[in-house]
C-alpha cells in the first residue's frame, strides 16, 4: 500500500504541472485580452504557484500524510469541509450498491449455475447481458421520467426524488427516498457484472474433481454447495465486489449529474474544469486510498475463503 499511495502521489502532483490550464487565467477569464500580467503573477504568489516544483512537492506530502490537504485554490475554503458531506454521500452510495449486488446478484449467479442451462439460467443471464450493455445514466432518466409520469398519472402531481442531500442520522427515510434509486441503477450494472463472475466461477468449481468425491462419498447437494463449491467460487467475485466499490467511490459521475448528487465524482470533474491543483490532488489520494484498503481488505478475504492462501 506504502509504494502504491507514494507513487500516486508523485504521479497526480507532476501531471497536475505538465497538463494544460491555469487557474489564475480561469479566475480572471471574463478581462479577456487586456487582463494585467501583474494580476496573474500575484495571484500565483498568492497560491504558491510560483515556488519551485519540491518545495511544492513537499508540501503536498506533507499534507498528504498529516491529512491537511491545505485549502481549496478555486473557493478558499478548507478542502476537508469541502469534502464533508460530498465524501459521505460516496460513501454511502458506494455501500449501498454493494449491499444490493450482494442481496441480488451472489444468488442469481449461485440459480443461474445449478439450474444450468435451463429457462432460468437463460433469464438470468439476459438480465446480466442487459445491465452490462444498459448504461447507468439512461436507466437513471427513465426510472426519474417514470416518477413523474406515474405519479402524475396516480396522484395528480408528479414527483421527484430529493434534491439535497439529507444525512441518514437526521432524516433516515428522507436519506432512502433520495439515495436508494441511484443505488438501484448504479448497483444494476454491479449485480450484472457480479452475476455473470458467481455463474461462471461456480461452474468452474462444481467441475472440479474432489466435488464429484463428495458426491461419490454420499454428501448432500446442499452439504456440497456451502463447504466446498461457495467459499472456493468467491475468491474472484469478491475481486470484482472490490474493484467496483473504489470505482463507486470517483466515478459515477454521470449518474451523479442525472439524480443531482454532489458527490465525490462530480466536484472531481469541477475541479478539473477549474485547474483547482489542491483539490485534485486530494480528491486523487482518497480515492486511491479507499481503493488500497478495499484492497488489502480482499486480500486479507483470500486467505479466510481458502487456507491454503494463508502465510505460516
Amino acid at each position: 500500500m506504502i509504494p502504491t499511495l507514494l507513487g500516486a502521489g508523485v504521479l497526480i502532483f507532476f501531471l497536475m504541472r505538465v497538463i494544460p490550464g491555469d487557474i489564475c487565467l480561469a479566475r480572471w477569464v471574463d478581462y479577456g485580452t487586456d487582463l494585467d500580467p501583474t494580476l496573474l503573477e500575484l495571484c500565483r504568489d498568492r497560491l504558491g504557484l510560483n515556488e519551485p516544483l519540491h518545495v511544492q512537492f513537499l508540501h503536498f506530502m506533507r499534507g498528504v500524510l498529516s491529512f491537511d490537504f491545505g485549502v481549496s485554490m478555486w473557493t478558499g475554503r478548507p478542502i476537508i469541509e469541502e469534502l464533508d458531506l460530498r465524501f459521505a454521500l460516496s460513501l454511502q452510495l458506494a455501500v449501498m450498491a454493494t449491499v444490493v449486488t450482494l442481496l441480488i446478484a451472489v444468488p442469481l449467479g449461485i440459480v443461474a449455475a445449478l439450474r444450468q442451462n435451463t429457462w432460468i439460467d437463460y433469464l438470468v443471464r439476459t438480465i446480466a447481458i442487459a445491465g452490462v450493455a444498459m448504461p447507468s445514466f439512461w436507466l437513471g432518466i427513465l426510472i426519474i421520467l417514470g416518477f413523474l409520469i406515474f405519479s402524475q398519472a396516480w396522484f395528480g402531481e408528479p414527483w421527484m426524488p430529493p434534491i439535497y442531500y439529507v444525512s441518514p442520522f437526521d432524516d433516515f427515510w428522507g436519506n432512502m427516498s433520495q439515495l436508494i434509486w441511484p443505488a438501484l441503477v448504479a448497483g444494476y450494472r454491479y449485480c450484472a457484472v457480479v452475476t455473470r463472475m458467481t455463474r461462471s466461477a461456480l461452474l468452474e468449481v462444481l467441475r472440479e474433481d474432489y466435488i464429484r468425491t463428495a458426491r461419490t462419498k454420499g454428501l448432500t447437494e446442499k452439504i456440497i454447495l456451502n463447504r466446498h463449491a461457495l467459499r472456493n467460487s468467491f475468491l474472484p467475485v469478491i475481486t470484482i465486489i472490490g474493484i467496483e466499490f473504489s470505482f463507486f467511490m470517483g466515478g459515477l459521475v454521470v449518474t451523479e449529474q442525472v439524480f443531482n448528487l454532489n458527490g465525490l465524482g462530480r466536484l472531481l470533474v469541477d475541479s478539473v474544469l477549474y485547474a483547482d491543483y489542491n483539490m485534485i490532488q486530494a480528491l486523487v489520494m482518497i480515492v486511491v486510498t479507499v481503493s488500497a484498503l478495499v484492497n488489502l481488505l480482499v486480500d486479507l478475504s483470500y486467505a479466510w475463503l481458502d487456507p491454503r492462501i494463508r502465510y505460516s
